[in-house]
């Protein structure tokens, strides 16, 4: 009954991620959670494909993370951070510098992934306010972008396929080119980056940077492009006295099979915004660095005060739990996970190319994507339920059924999830196709 009623209230009263209260959808309630599985309240266990949207690279109820997490709420769970400072707090900005490209030598510790891109855009706009150039304001980016929720995130974010079109009466117009299409560097052709190129030379003079995400463009629609359109778009920057801001928020600590998708590229951005993996998962955190242009641009009015300070800034304990994170991540052997994981879905996902509801089936390190012909948001009312009783969580959207799983997901798991996204596809090729 205690169930029962927690699940009617929630639909009643409690906003999801994208959810409507008015047609609340189906939701499971969870009680706990350890390795790669949720516990529900009915006492099933499902293997979670999603590692909470894209952050538990390590699995759940970690006994590192959690006794980093107790040490350091006996000692103060929090602190502000204007006029003091904290060892987890150095700590923490010690490593990512350390991770990170030589370049970027200065963080931001922020509260979220959206707030992480909302200080990148600052520090754009008023490296080039210090510079005497104030006209420098507009973003040039991509379409199917995805960069967060935040009025300055959404503004860069693809402002027709996206999920704020809603909003666009009220955001920043900012430049958008088609999106990259180039899957691997030896189809490259000049073309791909043609119309990019025109809108950067013809409007450099108002454009402060270009906000990328590399390689993999998330929520926009899990599209995957080539290194050289990343190095094509530095070239550009550098000709045309334009910054680079790269989102690393989902690509980065590991996900794409190297530490920063940008490495795969062999460039650094001068603004980097990391976020999700950065705690395993554990609560919220992310982070904007950048180089010692920015900083020394920014301070070029004779102040350098950055115009940004959230409440929760550098939180100690998400501090704490992230240099536990990042240090088991760099002692574990990451790189052969991602590459098995990647190796395991190519093997077992790219059959179903063969179904006619499938337009593409695509894998890049830890990540699997089949996309279908069409979508199937009418089909989710008896979806939910399908998908659990498979004995997986996995959370389709559009025309996407994906995973991203926790890095430390064992074979015999990681094929339960595949076939589950079989079955997906096969049901709703039943259904709509």
């Amino acid at each position: 009954m205690e169930s029962q009623d927690n699940l009617q209230f929630d639909a009643k009263h409690i906003w999801h991620p994208y959810s409507s209260v008015a047609k609340p959808s189906l939701i499971h309630e969870v009680v706990s959670a350890n390795g790669v599985r949720l516990i529900l309240k009915d006492g099933r266990e499902i293997i979670d494909g999603m590692s909470s949207w894209w952050s538990a690279i390590h699995g759940y109820n970690h006994p590192q993370l959690n006794n980093a997490a107790k040490q350091q709420i006996d000692q103060m769970s929090h602190v502000m951070f204007g006029g003091l400072t904290h060892q987890p707090a150095v700590e923490l900005s010690r490593k990512l510098i350390e991770m990170t490209a030589e370049p970027l030598q200065t963080v931001f510790l922020a509260d979220s992934g959206s707030i992480s891109v909302e200080v990148a855009i600052k520090m754009a706009i008023q490296y080039w306010f210090a510079q005497g150039k104030p006209n420098k304001q507009r973003l040039l980016t991509v379409r199917n972008g995805y960069h967060g929720d935040t009025f300055g995130a959404m503004a860069v974010s693809d402002p027709e396929n996206g999920m704020h079109g809603m909003f666009d009466h009220v955001l920043a117009k900012h430049l958008f080119a088609p999106a990259p299409t180039c899957q691997n560097d030896e189809d490259w052709q000049d073309s791909d980056i043609a119309e990019f190129k025109q809108l950067i030379i013809e409007q450099c003079d108002e454009i402060a940077a270009v906000i990328l995400e590399p390689l993999v463009q998330g929520a926009g629609g899990m599209r995957f492009y080539c290194p050289e359109y990343l190095r094509q778009v530095r070239a550009l920057c550098d000709q045309h006295n334009v910054l680079l801001i790269l989102d690393e928020i989902a690509t980065g600590f590991g996900r794409t099979g190297s530490l920063f998708a940008y490495e795969q590229a062999d460039i650094c951005p001068d603004i980097l915004c990391v976020g999700k993996a950065l705690t395993g998962g554990y609560m919220t955190l992310a982070a904007t660095l950048c180089n010692d242009k920015v900083v020394d641009g920014i301070a070029a009015d004779g102040s350098g005060v950055l115009m940004h300070g959230p409440t929760f800034m550098a939180n100690p304990l998400a501090c704490r739990v992230a240099n536990e994170s990042l240090t088991m991540l760099q002692e574990s052997d990451w790189q052969t996970q991602v590459q098995s994981i990647e190796q395991q879905l190519s093997t077992e996902l790219m059959p179903l190319q063969e179904i006619d509801l499938v337009k593409q089936v695509r894998v890049k390190g830890a990540i699997g994507v089949i996309e279908l012909n069409q979508t199937f948001d009418d089909q989710m009312d008896w979806l939910p339920e399908f998908i659990v009783d498979q004995g997986v969580w996995i959370r389709p959207f559009r025309n996407l059924v994906y995973i991203m799983p926790p890095y430390i997901i064992s074979q015999d798991d990681l094929k339960v999830l595949t076939i589950a996204m079989g079955n997906i596809v096969k049901k709703l090729s039943n259904t709509i196709g």
